[in-house]
């Protein structure tokens, strides 16, 4: 491994908290909303669904928040279910995490990238241009942190500027329909039905990048203050974010016309701006997407770069250059990215990439408990704000959407325990005859 001759560069509080709104803020709020309207009708259900969202992902925020602050190194779950529980756990959850955490979203939101561009350039190749954007945003990334810290924070601001115009430019917008937010009998019943629940992993998606700090943890200056602080404000920022766009939606767009669609901001921007404004927009959508895939392409291969400093059988993923930038693992995620974008459809990769993220996050949250129970003794500069209440929350509600989703979904639910099995399979594969050797420098003691 080629060790840095000078001290690596860190990330400070700004930085941290762009990564969670740009991690955060993409694929999902964009595209999702079709595929929700399939289930539900009130409008007050729909909004419900999205702040429900946000409260759940905020529980899992503050919890993290403790368990990074306890754990600082990077790598997120691989890291941390590794020393709550088991390494081999923990190789699980950092398999999950290389494929359907990060490797999956960057196609997802490189495809959306493709879909939203070729909306207003029909001649262009959706295809291409999703892997096109992927390439750009290794590369940058792969050759120097600060330039890439730069570009995500432009990015990124540029992204919740605009949400705010496309927000404030709605309230002047003529729609064809009315709807109404005031809760009503079939409104409030659709919030205990199962459809609610297959529609929150929806939502569970959108959100999933409140943890994206603590993939970082290590790069971060003073992470015990600023990680958490990076949670906390970045998942609040979104959810209020995420609340008002999709008002925006409803409020513009016939829920028949969304239903099954995936490019929902071209419709909206269109009811706003008109034919020419709509095509902005969707212009507009595809630069806030490429902060997204940014963020992914940042994030993703410090957990392969953890594992390879554990794993012998993975060394070649912690090998970086003489700026400190695991190289191999953005090669490694960027090849995982190209291979989804080329084989696999839209809302597939969704459902079960959502249903098994969901699983690791719930492992890692219930560690929190763990951490208490085993090492009372370990310095907490974060304590969870409302424990044990936040982390039982978290836990209860995202076990009552799997139950859900493997009953209406059960195929994409196999499959993503079946990626689980890979990952278990894998480890043990690694295992097999490997020597006893020292970690290499910055692994788990």
């Amino acid at each position: 491994m080629t060790t840095p001759d000078r001290t690596p560069v860190k990330v400070g509080l700004l930085t941290a908290a762009s990564l969670v709104v740009a991690n955060m803020v993409g694929t999902g709020i964009f595209t999702s909303v079709g595929f929700q309207v399939e289930y539900l009708d009130s409008p007050f259900a729909l909004l419900m669904l999205w702040a429900v969202g946000g409260v759940i992902s905020l529980c899992g925020a503050l919890t993290y928040g403790e368990l990074g602050a306890a754990l600082p190194r990077s790598g997120g779950e691989y890291h941390l279910i590794s020393e709550l529980y088991h390494p081999s756990l923990g190789f699980i959850a950092g398999w999950i995490s290389a494929t359907l955490g990060f490797a999956g979203p960057t196609a997802l939101a490189a495809i959306a990238f493709g879909d939203y561009t070729t909306a207003v350039f029909p001649n262009l190749s959706s295809t291409h241009l999703a892997a096109g954007i992927v390439l750009l945003c290794s590369a940058i990334h792969a050759t120097s942190i600060t330039w890439g810290s730069w570009f995500q924070n432009a990015f990124t601001a540029l992204k919740v500027l605009l949400i705010l115009v496309f927000v404030g430019a709605a309230v002047q917008a003529d729609p064809t329909h009315s709807i109404t937010v005031a809760p009503r009998g079939n409104g409030l019943d659709e919030l205990l039905s199962p459809g609610f629940a297959v529609s929150l992993v929806f939502v569970s998606y959108a959100y999933a990048g409140w943890n994206a700090a603590i993939y970082i943890v290590g790069e971060i200056r003073d992470p015990q203050r600023n990680l958490p602080l990076s949670l906390v404000l970045g998942t609040a920022l979104v959810t209020v974010l995420y609340v008002l766009l999709n008002f925006v939606f409803l409020y513009t767009v016939p829920a028949q016309e969304m239903a099954g669609e995936v490019e929902v901001g071209f419709l909206a921007g269109s009811v706003i701006f008109g034919d020419a404004g709509g095509e902005v927009m969707s212009l507009f959508i595809a630069l806030l997407l490429v902060s997204t895939v940014s963020a992914l392409v940042y994030l993703g291969p410090r957990v392969t770069q953890a594992m390879g400093e554990d794993a012998p059988a993975l060394r070649w993923l912690a090998v970086t250059n003489d700026r400190g930038i695991p190289v191999n693992s953005i090669l490694f995620q960027l090849g995982l990215a190209l291979l989804f974008i080329y084989t696999s459809t839209f809302d597939q990769v969704l459902v079960y990439a959502g249903f098994t993220l969901i699983l690791s996050t719930m492992v890692t949250v219930a560690g929190v408990f763990v951490l208490r129970w085993r090492r009372p003794e370990i310095d907490r500069p974060y304590t969870t704000w409302g424990y044990p209440v936040t982390p039982l929350l978290f836990l209860v509600a995202n076990a009552w959407i799997l139950v859900y989703v493997f009953l209406d979904r059960p195929t994409e639910s196999l499959i993503g325990l079946s990626i689980v099995a890979v990952g278990a399979a894998l480890y043990f594969a690694s295992q097999w005859g490997a020597p006893d050797e020292a970690p290499v420098s910055g692994s788990r003691p």
